[in-house]
């Protein structure tokens, strides 16, 4: 289940208001107006979906809402957990057969450790389970990259926008010096809109890219845990051995607490 992630909001708001600051330790309450100019709003905002739709096909830019969005949340997966799934999935097996696993799939949410059990189940080779299951990820990381790169890409064209708006302000007021009211306008258009690029894609583009590449590198890393799991299950594993195999992902401070744990159950153990 995912779950709102509040450091991305956090950020957001922190990284608007260290600017906001900014302004107003130079300049003043007065001076924020000064930082407001629509046309340089629309000339980056404008820019970027137009070299977005350029970029993209539509079908994909229907989801960069979606992708967004995950970048608000993220899912709560414990290793440990999984490593105890394991467990007793292995001590089940090695007790009552690998047909035996079949009841276990109802009570299991992840799709994935699902899907491997099966195969286990159906009776395949090891290296067979592995190239299957890899093959999902690899499958996985490519429809991940797809939604990131339109993030990436906005990244690239917001600061470009924002040169884009800067060269269109300063030929209006090359054009228009024997005018001093038009060179403030003409000023602020040139200077707000590399401004509002480089601010786009440096607080909201970049960093909510990275943010997901970031979730996917976990989500790999979570997957390729199960894929050890379900091959140590449908050879046969003891489970003590197994356990021991997986908890090399975890870290120092985790196996710490994994082995506090079960020293503890052990004690409670009649």
């Amino acid at each position: 289940m995912r779950k709102l992630d509040m450091l991305t909001p956090i950020g957001l708001v922190f990284g608007v208001l260290m600017v906001i600051f900014g302004v107003v330790a130079t300049g003043g309450f007065s001076g924020i107006n000064s930082f407001f100019d629509p046309a340089s709003i629309f000339i980056v905002f404008g820019g970027v979906i137009a070299g977005l739709l350029v970029s993209f096909p539509l079908k994909e830019l229907k989801h960069v809402f979606i992708v967004i969005k995950k970048g608000f949340s993220h899912e709560e997966k414990s290793i440990q957990q999984l490593i105890q799934t394991f467990v007793k999935l292995s001590d089940r097996a090695r007790r009552e057969g690998l047909l035996s696993l079949e009841i276990e799939l109802a009570k299991e949410p992840d799709s994935f450790v699902r899907k491997g059990i099966i195969l286990a189940v159906d009776g395949m080779e090891p290296a067979m389970i592995q190239d299957i299951m890899d093959a999902d990820i690899l499958a996985m990381e490519e429809r991940h990259k797809k939604g990131r790169s339109i993030l990436e890409k906005a990244g690239e064209y917001a600061p470009a926008w924002g040169m884009i708006g800067t060269l269109i302000g300063l030929v209006l007021m090359l054009k228009n010096l024997e005018d001093p009211a038009n060179l403030g306008p003409s000023m602020a258009i040139a200077l707000l809109t590399t401004l509002y690029g480089s601010l786009l894609a440096n607080l909201f583009f970049i960093p909510m890219a990275a943010k997901l590449e970031a979730q996917t590198e976990a989500e790999v890393f979570y997957k390729q845990i199960i894929i050890e799991g379900v091959i140590g299950v449908q050879s046969g594993q003891n489970p003590s051995v197994l356990r021991e195999k997986l908890s090399v992902f975890l870290s120092e401070k985790e196996r710490r607490e994994a082995e506090e744990m079960e020293d503890a159950e052990e004690a409670f153990k009649p």
